[in-house]
Formats: C-alpha cells, sequence, structure tokens
C-alpha cells in the first residue's frame, strides 16, 4: 500500500500495460492495480476532484463501465449528485440517447430522460479518453439537451488516439497521458 502523496507520474506505475488485449495489435491500459492500491486510488480520485473545483459543476455523469468506479468516488468526495451514461438498453426507464459511429459500425449511449436541466451544469468523468467516441457522443448529448458542460475528465489520456480533438471546445482534464 502506498504512503507518500504520488505526483501524475507516479501514477503511471500502476498502469500496466497489457499487449493484445482485447485483440492483436491493441496494449490494454490495465487500471487494476491502481483500484487496488487504496492510497493511490484515492490520490487520484482528490486529483480529479482539484480538477473540478474551480468549474463550478453541479453534478457528475459517468461513462459506462470503469467510468462509474471514478465517476462516483469524484461524485462523492465533491458532495454532488452522479448520473449513469449507459449503453443502449442498460437504464431501466424512459432515456434519451445518441448514435455515434464506430471503425464499423455504430453504438449509443443514454441517459435518464429527467437527468439533464438547462438550468444546471454538468462534468463528464471517464477512465480512458482513447479515439474519444463515447466521451464525443456523450458531450452532444448533453449539448443537444441545453444543459452547461463544464469539463470532461479522464484518468488516462491515450494522446497519439487524438480523442481530444472529437471533444469540440470542451476543458478537458487528464492525469495520465500517454502520447
Amino acid at each position: 500500500m502506498t504512503t507518500k502523496t504520488l505526483t501524475h507520474q507516479d501514477l503511471k506505475k500502476f498502469i500496466i500495460d497489457v499487449p493484445d488485449f482485447p485483440k492483436p495489435g491493441i496494449i490494454f491500459k490495465d487500471i487494476t492495480p491502481l483500484l487496488a492500491d487504496p492510497a493511490a486510488f484515492a490520490q487520484t480520485i482528490e486529483m480529479l476532484a482539484q480538477r473540478l473545483t474551480d468549474t463550478h459543476t453541479d453534478e457528475i455523469l459517468a461513462i459506462e463501465s470503469r467510468g462509474f468506479i471514478f465517476g462516483a468516488a469524484v461524485a462523492n468526495h465533491l458532495s454532488l449528485p452522479l448520473h449513469l451514461v449507459r449503453k443502449e438498453g442498460k437504464l431501466p426507464r424512459e432515456t434519451i440517447g445518441i448514435d455515434y459511429a464506430l471503425e464499423y459500425g455504430t453504438d449509443r449511449v443514454e441517459l435518464h430522460h429527467d437527468t439533464l436541466s438547462t438550468d444546471r451544469r454538468y462534468a463528464i468523468v471517464d477512465d480512458v479518453i482513447a479515439t474519444g467516441g463515447t466521451a464525443a457522443a456523450t458531450v452532444e448529448l448533453v449539448r443537444k439537451q441545453g444543459a452547461e458542460l463544464t469539463c470532461c475528465a479522464f484518468v488516462i489520456e491515450l494522446g497519439f488516439l487524438h480523442g481530444r480533438d472529437l471533444l469540440d471546445g470542451c476543458r478537458i482534464e487528464s492525469l495520465i497521458e500517454y502520447s
């Protein structure tokens, strides 16, 4: 277990590269060692929360599925409401959603229809931004509903995939960057 204050570089030591997962040619960034170290996880949440303190965010939107881990902890740390952004068909009540393009085909993200309000400010939290498709769809969904987006916050950014380019004008905060 970690006991000292960690820097952003220190946090990288808790991310393990897994080659050829989930398919050949992909190097998966495994966050489970970060989750397994209570002090490192707590420091990660503190760092994400600090990135949001000046945004005047009212509510957190966490993207499925690992984003729920970080989004819930950040929302709790900041005493803010948490809402889940899920893949199609996963939410139990009436939803609003948006389709977005994948390399081969399409996908869809959804929120409960009564989640967003035009008089509230929202931050999106997720574990990783890679190609940016899911985050961009979430940004678009928030904006189409007339709600204000304050920030997109990520634990890891895979900069070499240029996902931030899809987040048109959104403030982006990431703790660990791979270029």
